[in-house]
């Protein structure tokens, strides 16, 4: 055979074009991950000026204005990035790491992923005796992904003991796994979610004395546990650090989440059988709140309109429907559209909603800097190019009162049928 390499010019623009949908998996067969160099025709080293991070000519570095890095990567550039990355199997761990994550709404949040990086410092610290993260999941999830977000093992428990609001039967299930695994740290978020108070439930069960509003660890060989800790105290207006202790409820943002790895996730079983009645609490379920009066900065649903609404009828209904929270860019409210609360953005309300409806919003940077942490976003603009379509995670390119009217007309049929199957 000849040695003579041959090119695939195919590949090649594939690798140089950062928005084709096979960018990052030819970007790993081509051995160059998120290289932005790659060898010409001639023998020349050329480089990507689209490339994140690439410094221009007048010093000024490349910023991504794709969406990837916000959380909207395409679909099928996103699972082969996914797949591209590195497997870790532990297959006999020195000790484990328990997180039992919110998964509010049914998946990891963005504190339950800082978490699980938390979680992996402690147990990747010692290369020669690693540790595994042990998730522990109550009740029914959407989450396909906890092998992204660092789970070494997976402890799934259902039933209806478990189910709903149970804080006694969920810490009768963490006591009996206390006793099965002995886990060498337990971690759970200082979340008004449920984390905060079976974390303390949790102490209070094992006779510890937790660490609560962690936000930071160090290494510390004289420390009881080898870390310290740094907590905020007095209303978050104070730091003060103490010896890491085996408990210990962290803030949001007190690790990088991981992101280079995948895991392996595999599935465990609880060694005894909970009793059937381990809670004296009845959940009678959610309490109807009406969407319009909850604020913005706690809604975990917001339909919000912008410059490229026209019909405001349709979008108030539509948001009655939906039970969406209504929002709005700077422009709406300037205009008179909406109220000065109910603006988003950084000259309004930053939001954290698990999903973000923006209805005519082209994506000015102040108001994406205000949704910056939602989970989900979805935006509907007749702009393919504009900067909300960019970092939405699914985008409706059509005229917005047409897609409101043929939602809203969705939402009302899937009702009926489900009273008339009633």
């Amino acid at each position: 055979m000849s040695d003579i390499v041959r090119r695939d010019p195919r590949k090649e623009w594939i690798a140089r074009n950062r928005l084709h949908p096979q960018h990052l998996e030819v970007l790993a067969e081509l051995g160059q991950g998120a290289a932005s160099e790659w060898m010409g025709p001639a023998g020349l080293i050329r480089r990507n000026p689209h490339a994140v991070g690439f410094m221009g000519p007048n010093g000024l570095k490349r910023i991504d204005r794709s969406g990837v890095q916000q959380g909207a990567g395409g679909g099928g550039a996103a699972k082969s990035a996914a797949q591209s990355k590195p497997l870790v199997e532990i297959e006999s761990p020195a000790f484990l790491v328990a997180v039992v994550p919110d998964m509010a709404g049914g998946r990891l949040t963005g504190h339950d992923r800082d978490l699980l990086g938390l979680a992996r410092q402690l147990a990747d610290a010692d290369p020669a005796a690693r540790g595994a993260v042990l998730a522990v999941v109550f009740g029914e999830h959407k989450e396909d992904d906890f092998e992204g977000a660092g789970v070494d093992r997976l402890l799934h428990l259902t039933g209806a003991e478990v189910d709903g609001f149970a804080p006694e039967a969920r810490l009768g299930a963490l006591v009996a796994m206390d006793r099965a695994w002995m886990p060498r740290h337990w971690l759970l978020p200082d979340s008004k979610l449920g984390g905060a108070d079976l974390g303390r439930r949790l102490a209070a069960r094992l006779g510890e004395r937790p660490a609560t509003g962690v936000w930071q660890l160090e290494a510390d060989d004289e420390a009881a546990m080898g870390w310290r800790c740094t907590a905020r105290g007095a209303a978050g207006t104070v730091d003060f650090q103490r010896a890491m202790p085996r408990l210990v409820l962290a803030l949001a943002e007190c690790a990088e989440p991981v992101s280079e790895t995948r895991h392996a996730a595999e599935p465990l079983a609880l060694p005894e059988v909970l009793p059937s009645q381990l809670s004296r609490i009845q959940d009678l379920g959610q309490v109807a709140v009406d969407p319009a009066g909850v604020a913005l900065s706690e809604a975990e649903f917001i339909l919000s309109a912008g410059n490229g609404v026209r019909d405001w009828d349709g979008f108030h209904h539509a948001a009655e429907v939906l039970g969406a929270t209504e929002g709005a860019s700077r422009v709406a409210v300037d205009d008179g559209f909406m109220a000065r609360d109910r603006q988003v953005g950084a000259t309004g309300t930053w939001v954290t909603a698990r999903v973000y409806v923006a209805v005519g919003i082209s994506g000015a940077i102040q108001h994406l800097q205000g949704i910056q942490t939602c989970d989900k976003v979805v935006a509907i603009n007749m702009d393919p190019g504009c900067d909300m379509i960019k970092r939405a995670d699914l985008a409706v390119i059509g005229d917005s009162a047409k897609v409101l009217e043929a939602l809203v007309a969705l939402v009302e049929q899937s009702r009926e049928e489900k009273r008339n199957a009633a």
